[in-house]
């Protein structure tokens, strides 16, 4: 009997330990047949699960270029191959999608590809704005799991969508984005930048093709940030009636950063990575996943006035040296100061502030597009 387990539910170390020719799939989508799937693989005695793709191929409600998908999940299993995993498979719906090499991937018949796909968004959600949160399956130190990022940007995103559910509609959350220090601690994936860049800017296309025009791009992981960025930049330069938003990472503006200042208890430095911060958040949403008795404070970061590391603020320089440098187990911060009330707390400030972006996104778009209609500027002559 296969014994199949989540990928994303283990922290690095467990990875780490992990038999190299353990099968681990990633599949594009849900509703395969798991038991054809174990037989395929020949019955192996463990199937690790990675958290399934959310959209982008042919029948999941958000098409995109297929030469694009196939880069972006290609990227995914090569950063597994690298860390020394002999069996990595994309499980794809039958007939939708070619990956380059064919031992990547496995097709089956899918439950999804019985019925014919509704788009994602409907047409129906026309006039909001499109939250993309965006996490990332990385490694959070010993006590924390790789899914840390997908888990609390999500609850950010439904949280924000309950609370004005006539001003946002939220895409389903991506699982993964870019660790360009990948190869330090296992388990970390790595879609590589120029991928998710050529990735998002996509989707937006694909959106702004179907009438939508306001869109922010939520991260819920630091490495994506500077990407995103780039996004924001070429989608506006192609599409010049929308707007398109991203900021750095959660809980970071007005309403973050006081609620931050508030209620931590740890210094600078306590809440870069693996910190009071995210391990807060987690206690709140999933303490089931997290292992508080293996936590390990990390605060020795090589810091200099302009160059160090903690949630909101790490300096006015900006540079990318090994985490080799700067921890032993992946965490930089206080993990031991987090508290589920405290991520309870910070979570609330995170809804509210996203709301509050939303509402300014609105408010950008409609005042823009006021003044395009009256002849402004260049808007009169072009």
């Amino acid at each position: 009997m296969t014994e199949y387990f989540n990928y994303d539910q283990l922290t690095w170390p467990e990875v780490a330990e992990m038999q190299r020719n353990t099968p681990l799939v990633l599949p594009l989508g849900s509703g395969y047949d798991l038991k054809r799937l174990a037989e395929c693989l020949t019955n192996p005695s463990r199937i690790g699960l990675l958290p399934p793709f959310p959209f982008g191929w042919r029948g999941s409600g958000l098409e995109l270029p297929e030469a694009i998908i196939r880069t972006y999940i290609s990227n995914l299993i090569l950063s597994l191959r690298d860390d020394g995993f002999t069996r990595v498979y994309a499980l794809t719906p039958q007939d939708i999608l070619r990956l380059p090499s064919s031992e990547f991937q496995i097709s089956q018949f899918n439950e999804t590809q019985k019925q014919s796909t509704l788009p994602i968004p409907s047409d129906s959600e026309r006039g909001k704005v499109i939250l993309m949160p965006i996490g990332h399956t990385e490694q959070h130190g010993f006590h924390l799991p790789l899914s840390v990022d997908t888990i609390i940007i999500d609850a950010i995103a439904q949280g924000t969508t309950k609370t004005i559910p006539d001003k946002a509609y939220t895409l389903p959350v991506m699982p993964y984005g870019v660790s360009t220090h990948r190869s330090s601690f296992a388990g970390t994936m790595n879609a590589d930048g120029r991928a998710f860049e050529d990735f998002w800017v996509a989707v937006v296309d694909a959106l702004v093709a179907r009438g939508f025009d306001r869109f922010y791009l939520m991260s819920g992981h630091g490495g994506n940030t500077s990407f995103l960025s780039n996004v924001v930049k070429y989608a506006g330069e192609r599409h010049r009636r929308i707007f398109c938003a991203t900021a750095f990472l959660h809980t970071s503006g007005s309403i973050g950063s006081a609620a931050i200042e508030k209620h931590r208890t740890s210094k600078i430095g306590g809440m870069g990575h693996a910190g009071e911060l995210e391990t807060s958040f987690m206690l709140h949403l999933r303490p089931d996943l997290c292992h508080m008795e293996r936590v390990v404070d990390e605060t020795d970061f090589v810091a200099t006035p302009d160059y160090y590391m903690d949630w909101i603020d790490g300096g006015s320089l900006v540079a990318n040296p090994p985490w080799d440098d700067d921890t032993k187990t992946g965490a930089y911060g206080a993990g031991s100061q987090g508290t589920a009330e405290k991520g309870r707390l910070w979570l609330e400030a995170a809804i509210q502030e996203k709301v509050m972006h939303v509402q300014e996104i609105h408010e950008q778009h409609e005042r823009r597009e006021a003044r395009r209609k009256a002849g402004y500027g260049l808007w009169g002559k072009t």
